[in-house]
């Protein structure tokens, strides 16, 4: 079994988290490092001392400032990218956007984000349209991906979503191939990328999907609520925001970043998480990540007697569970409730595809010895 990777020094102490706790749960929520804290805490200082001033000179400019360094970090044009609050959100923009008609088919796949997925069945059901969900099992290949996805378009396919790493499973998806396939057969494209920004080195504008949203506050240290959405060229002029401003008459994508008096404190912010990963070292991080968490999979799948699935190069990793433990979205939570209290690890576990799936996740806050020792108590708590 390969060795853990050497930690980066000093990045443990760069976060103020609970040491108490097994923080093994990174791409849920994210951490956000002292550094970028201090740095949002002065902006809402800045704010509350003279409010007026803040929002009425010069705040749209330094939101879209801030979302051109975001834009730069991904690869993406700076003006077709929005900021917004999460990639949920950037995803029902798009839903509600985009001109659905009685008839028309959108395809989804097994491995999508829930809310995203009922966003788009929410469009659908407005407009008379369907939503057909590809099912791909729990391990496809690329070109298993890509084929069941051109095979699964009809004559009124309008819109495919696709993760390019999804949530649950923790797989990376060729979403660059299924955008190249899609297109001559006249199907847009929304790339789900929340687990993205800062776990991957990505070049948005050379994937090319029609839309692409991500997070920026799951690997990208940026506070939360800060997120991108990103849109080509012919469709901006469709994209509405969610609530009407007076920034509207500017069209996508100010129309959808200004929202009237928003905490814009983190978006501002944004930047210095950018900042900290170079400062570690972007590449050392990403590595450091990927290796210790196939570390952590390894360790605890070998306690539990389970298969080593997922994608290299992650900083996620899933770990199915025994059959029959958990049979509901209720039995995960339940599960993952008794591991935060008997053993005090944050863990994902979610209900997928008619099992339990746990999925672990490594940040340069994390340890080698927090994997063991989740490794050494869990198997008492999943045990038949």
């Amino acid at each position: 079994m390969a060795n853990p990777p050497t930690p980066l020094p000093g990045a443990r102490d760069l976060f103020t988290l609970d040491r108490t706790s097994l923080q093994l749960n990174h791409g849920s929520y994210g951490a956000v490092p002292l550094r970028v804290q201090q740095a949002q805490q002065a902006l809402r200082d800045e704010i509350e001392s003279n409010p007026m001033r803040f929002f009425s000179r010069g705040a749209v400019e330094r939101v879209e400032a801030a979302r051109r360094v975001m834009a730069a970090f991904l690869g993406a044009d700076p003006d077709g990218t929005a900021l917004v609050a999460n990639a949920t959100t950037a995803a029902q923009i798009v839903s509600d956007s985009v001109a659905l008609a009685p008839g028309d088919e959108v395809l989804v796949t097994d491995h999508g984000y829930g809310a995203v997925t009922m966003g788009l069945e929410r469009a659908c059901a407005r407009a008379g349209a369907t939503v057909t969900t590809v099912a791909l099992g729990p391990a496809p290949s690329d070109d298993e991906i890509v084929a069941a996805m051109v095979a699964a378009v009809g004559p009124r396919t309008r819109l495919a979503y696709v993760d390019q790493i999804t949530s649950p499973t923790a797989l990376l998806f060729p979403v660059d191939r299924i955008v190249a396939a899609l297109r001559p057969l006249g199907v847009a494209t929304l790339v789900d990328a929340a687990h993205v920004p800062g776990a991957l080195d990505v070049d948005v504008s050379a994937i090319g999907a029609d839309f692409w949203l991500g997070n920026m506050h799951k690997w990208a240290y940026a506070p939360r609520g800060t997120a991108v959405l990103t849109v080509a060229e012919p469709w901006r002029a469709a994209m509405e925001p969610n609530i009407v401003s007076w920034e509207a008459h500017r069209g996508f994508p100010g129309s959808v970043e200004w929202q009237g008096t928003l905490d814009y404190s983190g978006w501002l912010a944004a930047p210095v998480g950018i900042d900290v990963l170079r400062d570690l070292g972007w590449a050392e991080v990403r590595a450091h990540n990927a290796a210790l968490v196939e570390y952590g999979q390894r360790i605890v799948a070998a306690a539990l007697d389970a298969p080593t699935p997922g994608s290299p190069g992650l900083p996620m990793r899933p770990i199915p569970l025994r059959p029959g433990l958990v049979d509901s979205q209720d039995a995960a939570v339940a599960l993952r409730a008794r591991i935060v209290e008997e053993i005090g690890a944050e863990v994902a576990v979610s209900y997928w595809g008619g099992g339990g799936i746990l999925r672990l996740s490594a940040q340069v806050y994390n340890t080698a010895a927090e994997y063991e020792r989740l490794a050494e108590a869990l198997p008492a708590l999943t045990k038949g």
